[in-house]
């Protein structure tokens, strides 16, 4: 009956999700719908208070700092002109007869350094709208190019991307962003590669039928939240964006193993300097270049209060969600039908890599969130998973970047929130562009995955 339970909430929360009832309040509901139908009625308020509450502000301590200075950069980007400038130069070097490749590009360039997914789809929209009907290119494709750019290979597979999917496995699995940096450029390679190649040819097919453009109206203020506050040369507005790749790095293969940090662990007994000098790089690099872009363009600001503030207020959505989604899982976790899933889960395969893709995709599925999934499975089986890997002789690495592909698969299915607000920038519906989208965003990103575990099976981490 637990069992049953728990399959209930999970279906509701994915269907009432999908209605679009915010998961602040729709994760705690449901959590409390498993309890009752397990049996547990008489536990439910000290589950609520000591389960669901400590699971949520556990991940809010370990993470918003990450989504906090994520938001705030993508915010300080758009608003400087930056992410603006980095576009139109693409766009001037590529041009309008490759207008699938470069709206892709921008987007990849803004994400993978740094900038939110939703800053770039509003940033990017506007742009792709003009590309496409001066290339006369059908804007039900819009979607797609852009999810390609932004959800894809820059959040889960290249090494050293800031994106918050990269940084989750970090202190489950005691590695860094550039955890096993030839797999995933190996993944993002297949990802960006056979999805400009579909793209390509759907754009093909729809001019050999003469589709064109198509009739659409726009809405007003449709990609206004993209107007930058000032112009910005590009090779400044890629400062930022490098500098939060780089120093990343710097700090993760020079700084932190250069010095002794014993004395951390000796004071604050339960911080592993191995386990967080990962997310302290990403946050030091994040930092810098929102200190960068603040001063360099100190005169130049129209309301520099009011950047700050929206990037910040900004975060606060995102973690809650996701931070709800984890008080979920732990709910879920501490009943006993749990345990048959995760046996199921856990048993699926003898190899490690293949029952870890099979829980992180799964639950990123129901939740429609990578970061939630993610979060989810590795609260719960993560330790699990880690003594598979060493009992197996597979490297933390490889765990790490397989964890983050697989969370990257099939967190699009139609309730995604992402995939919701991205239809709703661009002013289209499931049915005009969720097919070529879920083409790029679930079905490629499988097949990079599938390639990785059998590279890394085979040849392990590299």
């Amino acid at each position: 009956m637990s069992t049953l339970a728990i399959v209930i909430s999970l279906f509701l929360l994915m269907f009432l999700a999908y209605r679009g009832i915010s998961v602040l309040l729709l994760a705690p509901l449901m959590a409390s719908l498993a309890v009752l139908l397990s049996g547990e009625a008489a536990f439910l308020l000290p589950i609520y208070t000591d389960t669901f509450m400590k699971a949520l502000g556990n991940y809010v301590i370990q993470f918003f700092p990450l989504f906090l200075l994520g938001a705030l950069f993508g915010q300080l980007m758009a608003d400087s002109g930056a992410a603006q400038a980095i576009a139109q130069g693409i766009v001037k070097r590529l041009g309008t007869r490759h207008v699938v490749l470069t709206v892709v590009i921008a987007c990849a360039v803004l994400t993978y350094g740094g900038v939110s997914l939703f800053v770039v789809a509003f940033a990017i929209y506007p742009i792709s709208r003009e590309l496409f009907q001066q290339a006369e290119v059908p804007k039900r494709l819009i979607p797609a190019a852009i999810a390609l750019g932004a959800f894809t290979f820059t959040m889960t597979a290249l090494p050293g991307t800031p994106s918050i999917q990269n940084a989750i496995p970090i202190p489950f699995f005691e590695t860094n962003s550039f955890a096993a940096p030839g797999l995933g450029l190996i993944a993002g390679v297949i990802m960006l590669t056979l999805g400009i190649l579909y793209l390509q040819s759907r754009v093909a097919t729809a001019r050999a039928r003469g589709e064109g453009y198509g009739e659409h109206t726009e809405r007003e203020g449709e990609g206004e939240e993209s107007a930058a506050q000032a112009s910005m040369p590009l090779a400044l507005a890629l400062i930022p964006l490098v500098m939060v790749i780089g120093l990343n790095a710097l700090f993760t293969y020079g700084i932190f193993p250069s010095i002794e940090l014993d004395y951390i662990s000796e004071r604050f007994e339960n911080v592993s300097p191995s386990g967080q000098s990962g997310l302290w790089a990403i946050l030091i690099a994040l930092l810098s270049a929102c200190a960068w872009l603040i001063v360099t363009r100190w005169h130049r600001w129209r309301d520099l209060k009011g950047t700050v503030n929206k990037g910040c207020f900004g975060s606060l959505l995102p973690i809650f969600n996701t931070a709800s989604e984890v008080g979920y899982g732990a709910v879920i976790a501490s009943l006993a039908g749990f345990a048959i899933i995760r046996d199921a889960v856990l048993n699926v395969s003898d190899n490690p890599l293949i029952s870890e893709a099979v829980a992180m995709s799964v639950l990123s599925g129901i939740t429609g969130s990578s970061s939630g999934g993610l979060s989810i499975a590795l609260q719960t089986l993560g330790s699990e998973y880690l003594a598979m890997a060493q009992a197996a002789g597979i490297s933390p690495e490889l765990m790490h970047r397989v964890a983050t592909l697989a969370s990257g698969g099939m967190d699009t299915l139609p309730h995604s929130g992402a995939v919701i607000t991205l239809l709703t920038i661009c002013g289209l519906t499931h049915r005009q562009s969720y097919g070529n989208l879920a083409m790029v965003t679930i079905v490629l990103p499988l097949s990079a995955l599938v390639t990785v575990i059998t590279l890394g099976t085979l040849f392990g981490s590299f």
